[in-house]
């Protein structure tokens, strides 16, 4: 594998029944692979992509002691500042070497929902990060919709399956700041290599190489998109309720060259979660004789909630 596969969410778009069809074989027959495509066609607007990426900064290069104020207690890191080291992989003692701000749902028609989500977090000195952020998240679920439709109809379901299960889901928006390394890392990389949670994940372009997938054989591969693309890759519970027929794949973000040490990184993903009671039990047309049922019915609640306590992000 030269480089992740890309398509173009225009076919889907396009009312051309050829075109759409091809756009579902494509994103399908990737996602059983290798679980990794780049995405053109999104709803993100060039300029939308740059105020964000200049909040962002705006916001990590604050005082540590103003970040800190934004790390809220008893919420698992859902909402606000999670300070560098905090994280770690499932598995791994080292926390990752970054800092991160989390954006969640803007909850609509749904005050029971609104009551049970973390509010959304103001930073007072930065007049325009919250609606920066807001917007970011609107138009990143609004394609991770037109994805799922599209991943639906691959799966033979209705193509509108996921919409209700996503309305008002527990997605998160993730810019992430990799801060220059200052000295020799022990053990920890930037992002220790894991698989994500949640349904799909789209990854705004990573400013400066670093992002890997590992594929079927244990070998490394770097993802590299074009400027006007998106990553998207399958989470852990898409693939358990598709029974691994599409697969969360393994990556990593590995520290630079030690020429490059000197510079930060920011990669900012959108994890997109369905509503906690969502069932992610085997689809009964993804088990046959071949794909026998390979995990256990549980919700999508349960199973965040299970793998938060792994990354240490909450206390058992």
């Amino acid at each position: 594998m030269q480089n992740i596969p890309s398509v173009n969410l225009a076919d889907f778009l396009s009312g051309d029944e050829t075109r759409k069809q091809k756009f579902i074989n494509e994103i399908g027959k990737a996602y059983e692979e290798i679980g990794f495509v780049a995405l053109k066609g999104h709803f993100l607007s060039e300029s939308l992509v740059d105020n964000l990426y200049g909040e962002i900064k705006n916001f990590f290069t604050l005082p540590v002691e103003t970040k800190r104020s934004y790390e809220i207690d008893g919420i698992g890191g859902q909402r606000g500042y999670i300070s560098f080291g905090k994280e770690s992989a499932k598995g791994k003692k080292e926390g990752d070497l970054k800092e991160f701000w989390h954006f969640g749902q803007y909850v609509e028609d749904n005050p029971a929902l609104a009551a049970e989500y973390p509010e959304n977090v103001t930073v007072n000195e930065l007049p325009q990060f919250n609606a920066v952020g807001k917007e970011t998240y609107k138009m990143l679920e609004k394609t991770g919709v037109y994805v799922l439709r599209a991943l639906a109809l691959f799966l033979d379901l209705d193509e509108f399956y996921f919409d209700n299960y996503i309305k008002n889901g527990n997605s998160i928006l993730r810019p992430i700041h990799y801060p220059p390394i200052t000295e020799e890392p022990k053990n920890a990389v930037r992002a220790a290599a894991h698989g994500d949670i949640n349904l799909i994940t789209l990854l705004m372009g990573a400013h400066g190489k670093g992002l890997q997938v590992q594929d079927h054989n244990g070998d490394w591969h770097d993802a590299i998109a074009q400027p006007d693309e998106l990553v998207i890759n399958v989470g852990d519970m898409l693939s358990r309720h598709s029974n691994n027929r599409l697969k969360s794949t393994i990556h990593r973000v590995v520290n630079p060259p030690k020429e490059s040490w000197g510079t930060s990184r920011y990669s900012i993903p959108f994890f997109m979660h369905p509503v906690s009671e969502m069932p992610l039990n085997c689809l009964d047309n993804c088990v046959t004789k071949d794909n026998p049922k390979g995990f256990d019915d549980i919700t999508a609640g349960d199973f965040l909630n299970e793998r938060l306590i792994e990354l240490g992000l909450i206390k058992k």
